[in-house]
């Protein structure tokens, strides 16, 4: 992926899945899922999928995790050699709760991700196990998983409750485990709280995939620091997405748009936190976040990529305001927002470092937060794949 600027929470894809306003029908037995294959290439990948169980008891994590997803997200691109990213989620209740679960597709646009976890709140559950094998499951086989060898896969389950073992229809974990690290999926578990019936599960669900089991408190002890940079960069973040220029057919237009209108609607979303926006707009601003700003269609990055020239597009491929301009009028409108992007990446870069130092001077989290668990267990299992990341 060549890009030369910067996420992206909760596309094309291998497999339908469904959406997180859609429920998942429960899972019968299913064989491995279709792997993407891709070439070889020595860039390395992470594919992250956050099994989330979103019941009740749960509302102080979720709360904290829509805060973290984009630091989560940055520790990652941080990484050395950078690699190429893709989160998923699967959100997961119970049998007879709104919903059982609910899937946001392996994507490298971590918007979608965000958009989709801002969208999950606590409610369900209430008889103590979950239909936590339905949604490790499916966290195996409905994700379009890469067949690189290279690629880094793992799976965070986050919840404080055992599963349900009394399911028809249902496919023990044991057999997910089993399958996953045949497949070369690594499951860590993150036990919430202390309910001493989840804890042997979680660390057997670990052992069984050469992941780690983590402890953590109840509400994910997860510390939002405030600094004096957060609101300048959060605009700063605005301003870098306003750069982006949607082009190509009709179609594709369309899907550019639509994800610009979402990126607006995260940006201006009063539920955001100012220090996840600060987090978001670094990421966005890096090398390692370019999918999340520009998505597939973006003229501005093509441009500055090399693949096109903005006074040769042809008509039909540009936007209703791009065709009233002359071939040098668009020239010049994308030089200046060439300009633009350069500008606020420069910027957020300066005010960024600032930020991390600011952080670094406070008590900062303990070292069994949640977003904490997740930097140390990447770092440790990156390593593996001669990838070092920041903790």
């Amino acid at each position: 992926m060549s890009r030369s600027n910067l996420l992206a929470a909760f596309c094309g894809f291998a497999i339908a899945i469904p959406t997180l306003a859609q429920e998942a029908k429960p899972p019968a037995q299913a064989p491995a899922p279709a792997a993407t294959a891709q070439p070889e290439d020595p860039t390395p990948r992470i594919e992250v999928v956050f099994v989330l169980d979103t019941t009740g008891s749960m509302g102080g994590l979720i709360e904290g995790a829509k805060q973290k997803i984009w630091s989560i997200a940055n520790a990652i691109a941080s990484a050395k050699p950078r690699p190429i990213i893709r989160m998923g989620l699967v959100a997961y209740r119970d049998r007879g709760d709104d919903y059982v679960t609910r899937l946001t597709t392996l994507t490298d646009d971590l918007d979608a991700i965000y958009a989709d976890l801002m969208k999950c709140e606590a409610g369900g559950g209430g008889d103590g196990p979950e239909s936590v094998n339905q949604a490790l499951h499916e966290a195996y086989t409905k994700f379009d998983w890469s067949a690189d060898k290279h690629t880094l896969k793992l799976i965070y389950l986050v919840g404080d409750a055992p599963p349900h073992m009394d399911y028809d229809n249902d496919v023990p974990f044991a057999t997910t485990c089993a399958d996953a690290i045949r497949s070369g999926i690594t499951i860590n578990t993150v036990q919430c709280g202390s309910m001493p019936e989840t804890a042997p599960i979680w660390q057997e669900i670990a052992r069984r995939t050469d992941g780690e089991y983590l402890a953590i408190d109840q509400s994910g002890g997860m510390a939002a620091i405030a600094t004096p940079y957060d609101e300048d960069l959060a605009k700063l973040g605005r301003d870098l997405e306003a750069t982006v220029v949607a082009y190509g057919t009709p179609e594709e237009q369309a899907a550019q748009s639509a994800k610009m209108d979402m990126a607006e609607s995260l940006s201006t979303s009063p539920a955001a936190a100012p220090e996840a926006a600060a987090d978001r707009a670094c990421y966005k601003a890096g090398l390692g976040g370019g999918a999340s700003l520009s998505g597939r269609n973006d003229l501005v990055q093509a441009c500055l990529d090399g693949n096109v020239q903005a006074r040769s597009v042809a008509e039909d491929q540009l936007n209703e305001e791009m065709k009233k301009m002359s071939p040098e009028e668009r020239e010049k409108f994308i030089a200046a927002k060439i300009e633009s992007r350069k500008q606020c990446q420069a910027r957020i870069a300066e005010l960024g470092e600032k930020r991390q130092a600011f952080i670094k001077d406070k008590i900062g989290q303990s070292k069994d937060s949640f977003d904490q668990a997740v930097r140390d267990t990447l770092a440790r299992q990156a390593a593996r794949v001669g990838i070092t990341t920041g903790k």
